[in-house]
């Protein structure tokens, strides 16, 4: 081979232009090839890896979009390109193009949580504060759109860079899925599952907005303040150690065992040994006392109580009567002597009260009797 052929395949070599981006860090989700002056040679290569897009912009406006491939740089394969810059018949000088690879793989692990307790109203607990953290994921859905609502011209976009943001936005759905679901604190650590599917659902759509897909959401925690986890502790061994008096029993014999078998114990030892002994002991006595005595306790002496109290009257027996043809009352048995007196109430006139099944005649009706016993019987008429 000639110096001029060496020559010629070198600067051969030097025209051809490979474009092609290995993310090595593997947190960035948008990285600008960088090129002095930003310019192409025409027929160069472009190698567009899976879980990549490589978006090319001119002077400032999108142009093509090429997805997993390698292409040559050819008016072909430059549609909008081709138009904005006017190469109506090919044109192989290079050109000036800003190039964008955009990572499509899923970005996993991204970490959430509240900063402050949301206040929540529990049906068991009453007023309660809650804090909350976990996982979600996200995938780049649309990179034109991520690029020109959240990259702009930033050249090495990370996922730290909006991670923070999405953190706010799913942790303001998470207080409003919280505080709606009115699932009890007791019952939350069985629907961690469906708490994220729900909030997934309900922020998909401001993901969206931002050209991003959120892939998962995971709720891994939520827990009451410490004070409150301490008292519930306590509730919870009550209710492990049930009886509290067989609990008691067993602890002392277990402390008596215990300083039986404690070698070289000494008096000290004895001496505790002997006071758990006689306590134990005047507990047990104390027990089959109360066993021998039918399980009843001895009742604290009473203090004198007050004289009973007689019982109410019994409510007034009331009738109505037919008086002149309608009804009148109700009247009580004071007034029904004193019509019985003055000749308005006689045996024969209908009288009627609640539980009788219809009108009968006063002197029909036992309890009247006391009304007639008062009044004379008619004067019988003269002898002929």
């Amino acid at each position: 081979m000639g110096i001029f052929d060496k020559i010629g395949s070198k600067m051969k070599q030097e025209l051809i232009d490979i474009i092609e981006w290995m993310d090595e860090i593997g947190d960035t989700m948008v990285y600008r090839y960088e090129r002095h002056g930003n310019e192409i040679k025409y027929g160069a290569k472009l190698v567009v890896r899976e879980s990549q897009e490589a978006v090319f912009i001119n002077e400032g406006k999108l142009a093509d979009v090429f997805k997993p491939g390698t292409y040559t740089l050819e008016t072909k394969n430059l549609p909008v390109l081709s138009t904005l810059q006017g190469w109506k018949y090919g044109f192989e000088s290079p050109f000036k193009a800003e190039v964008y690879f955009v990572a499509m793989k899923q970005f996993t692990n991204l970490k959430w949580g509240l900063k402050n307790p949301v206040m929540l109203r529990d049906p068991e607990f009453g007023p309660v504060r809650l804090r909350a953290f976990g996982t979600y994921g996200i995938r780049i859905a649309d990179g034109a759109r991520f690029l020109r609502e959240i990259v702009g011209t930033d050249g090495n976009f990370s996922r730290d860079e909006i991670t923070n943001q999405l953190r706010n936005m799913t942790v303001s759905r998470f207080s409003d899925v919280l505080g709606e679901s009115k699932i009890p604190v007791l019952d939350l650590a069985a629907n961690y599952d469906e708490l994220g599917k729900f909030i997934k659902e309900r922020i998909s759509d401001d993901f969206k907005d931002y050209g991003l897909e959120l892939t998962s959401m995971m709720v891994e925690n939520i827990s009451l303040p410490p004070a409150v986890e301490e008292a519930l502790d306590k509730r919870t061994s009550m209710g492990v150690i049930g009886n509290l008096n067989d609990y008691t029993q067993y602890q002392t014999a277990e402390a008596i065992r215990a300083a039986a078998d404690k070698p070289g114990g000494g008096g000290m030892s004895d001496g505790m040994g002997m006071g758990m002994g006689f306590a134990m002991g005047n507990q047990m006595t104390h027990s089959m006392s109360n066993a021998m005595q039918g399980g009843q306790q001895r009742q604290p002496q009473q203090q004198p109580q007050a004289p009973p109290q007689p019982p109410p009257p019994p409510p007034q027996v009331m009738f109505h009567i037919v008086d002149q043809g309608a009804s009148a009352g109700p009247f009580d048995m004071n007034t029904l002597k004193q019509m019985a007196a003055n000749g308005r109430l006689n045996r024969d006139t209908l009288v009627w009260k609640e539980g009788m099944a219809q009108w009968s005649p006063a002197g029909d009706v036992p309890e009247l009797s006391s009304v007639f016993g008062a009044v004379p019987p008619p004067v019988p008429p003269p002898a002929a």
